[in-house]
Order: C-alpha cells, then structure tokens, then sequence
C-alpha cells in the first residue's frame, strides 16, 4: 500500500476542494487519511490476487473521488472512471485530477444505469446496501469481472439480503476482505468481492 507521504500533496488539495464544496465533514477532515484514503487503498489487498495491467475500473457514487482518486494514484496501470450524478462532486474530482494530472483517472457525470460500458471491475462505498448497488454494479461488469463493495460490520446481513439479485445477474461472493482503520478504536471493515460470470 501507498504510504501517506505519497499522498501528502492530493490530502492539501483535497482539503482546499472540501473547504469550497463540503465533500466530507469537517470532523472527518483530521481524519481523512485514515477514514478515507487508507480505506480507499484496502483494495490492494484485492489487487494482489489479478492481474490488473489494462483493466478498467468504475466507482459507482464517487462523491469526493473515494475509492476512484486514491486507486488511480496508486494503480497508473488501471483506467480509472469515477462516476457521480451530483455536478458539484464530479468537478472537484476534475480539480483533483487536474491539479495532480493524474493521467488514467476520468470522470462521468450520470446515473449508474444511464452507463452502457462494461468494465473488469466496478467499486462502491458508502452508498447504498449491497443488495441495491448490486442491481446497478453487475450490469456494469464484464462476464468474469469484479464488483468490490466496501462495507462495515453489518456485512452478512446485507450479503443474505443481497442473495436474489446476485442470482439473477448469475454472480457470486468469492471473497470477504476485512481489515482495521488505522484509528484508535475499533473501526472493522470489509470488501465483499462479488465474480461475475465464469
């Protein structure tokens, strides 16, 4: 994982965005590595496991570009689109990635189910359970791709109500990451990776 120097100068222009445009809370500003972009990177442990080179990925609800902005800074080998149907967030997404020139990460903004390009793997975090982001993520991947939802403790809950969808799109869970936040209390959470297909 990218450690936090790396990211030194995107946390200075995040908070300049978030100053203007109130992406995150302003009690989670002094914790936006560790809420935000350490939990953004969790991924990685994901990566790992694929060959990524080429792969195209969709973040579903990018909001202020989580995950799309840190995996794009960390992964220049990944085409990055970071999707949102609210102007105000995708523009600070542009200013982000304008201000960095970070050359692989793009932005779209729309509804998820307006999209009629496939992807290798699309995220989500913090949007909506996973039984409803499901319906609009699996559309989206191509035959044998990922769908990667960050979730917190609730997560086998939302899986057992998540069941029908992910049969009627013929996909399945292969894989619960959980990891910590790096804060001092307890703070578990968990990547549900969702296959498509075969």
């Amino acid at each position: 994982m990218a450690d936090k120097e790396f990211f030194e100068k995107y946390i200075k222009i995040f908070l300049t965005q978030n100053a203007k445009l109130n992406l995150i809370s302003k009690n989670d500003e002094k914790y936006l590595w560790e809420k935000h972009i350490f939990d953004s990177l969790s991924i990685e442990q994901f990566f790992k496991t694929v060959d990524t080179p080429g792969m195209k990925l969709l973040d579903i609800g990018t909001g202020g570009g989580f995950p799309a902005v840190p995996i794009a800074l960390s992964r220049p080998e990944i085409e990055v689109y970071a999707l949102d149907s609210i102007r105000k967030k995708i523009n600070a997404v542009e200013n982000i990635k304008h201000e960095l020139q970070i050359k692989n990460l793009h932005t779209i903004c729309d509804r998820a189910e307006n999209i009629k390009a496939k992807f290798d793997i699309v995220t989500s975090r913090a949007v909506a359970s996973l039984k409803v982001i499901s319906g609009y993520a699996l559309p989206l991947l191509k035959q044998g791709g990922y769908f990667i939802a960050y979730k917190s403790r609730k997560v086998e809950e939302e899986i057992s109500e998540a069941e029908d969808v992910l049969h009627k799109y013929q996909a399945k869970i292969v894989e619960i990451i959980s990891y910590e936040l790096p804060l001092a209390e307890t703070h578990t959470r968990n990547l549900v990776v969702v296959k498509k297909g075969t």
